[in-house]
């Protein structure tokens, strides 16, 4: 796979379920987030389910979703905030502890040609606090993207200022992250380690789309 990435000029990497194993921690962090601030449990699961099938999207989307369509309450900026800071808090501690990918420095070496970026689902300003302080920014020299702009909007952005150069790949653990890929017109490789999509293996079949373990399989 080394000799294929060196065509890359750029490289995009999602973050959870890809960079970080933070899948399990954010959907823990949905269900007390939502528990700490009134719900039932059933109400609590339903957000979590909402997360997972929508993997790779912005908080800001699922809270809109969870307070209109699940509580069926008036979507406030008020309303959002509380949620957006108590999720905040919840992974405030636990994103400092999960696992980072293995080889992700041999694979930083072996594409010293292509400029990395980070383009996820969450919070921009939480990523870009988070992999200072876990000593990973370094490796991200096209930048660490997230929320509140979705990875469309951000893959169409950095492609027409330049900064995401053609032919890129973006690695990913989602549905959404094939198909934001598929939009912007670059290849993709689904990560199926850490990943929280159920039927992944036959969406990936039916999709033609290159699978691999972990990172450190691409090494």
């Amino acid at each position: 796979m080394q000799t294929a990435l060196k065509k890359y000029k750029s490289i995009v990497f999602d973050c959870d379920g890809v960079v970080l194993d933070s899948n399990i921690v954010k959907t823990e962090a949905y269900f007390r987030t939502a528990k700490n601030l009134g719900a039932t449990d059933e109400q609590a699961q339903a957000l979590v389910d909402y997360h997972v099938k929508l993997g790779g999207v912005s908080r800001y989307h699922k809270f809109d979703y969870y307070l209109h369509e699940i509580l069926h309450q008036p979507v406030t900026d008020d309303a959002i905030q509380a949620l957006l800071d108590g999720f905040a808090r919840e992974l405030e501690v636990s994103l400092m502890e999960c696992d980072i990918a293995e080889c992700l420095l041999e694979l930083r070496d072996a594409t010293p040609h292509a400029n990395w970026m980070i383009v996820s689902g969450g919070d921009q300003q939480e990523l870009r606090s988070l992999f200072a302080k876990r000593n990973l920014a370094h490796f991200f020299d096209g930048g660490i993207f997230g929320s509140p702009d979705n990875k469309d909007t951000v893959l169409a952005r950095e492609k027409a200022n330049g900064n995401l150069k053609l032919p890129a790949l973006f690695i990913g653990d989602s549905k959404y992250d094939f198909e934001a890929a598929k939009r912007a017109n670059l290849d993709f490789v689904f990560l199926s380690g850490w990943t929280e999509v159920h039927n992944w293996e036959t969406y990936c079949t039916d999709n033609n789309i290159v699978v691999f373990d972990t990172i450190k399989q691409l090494c």
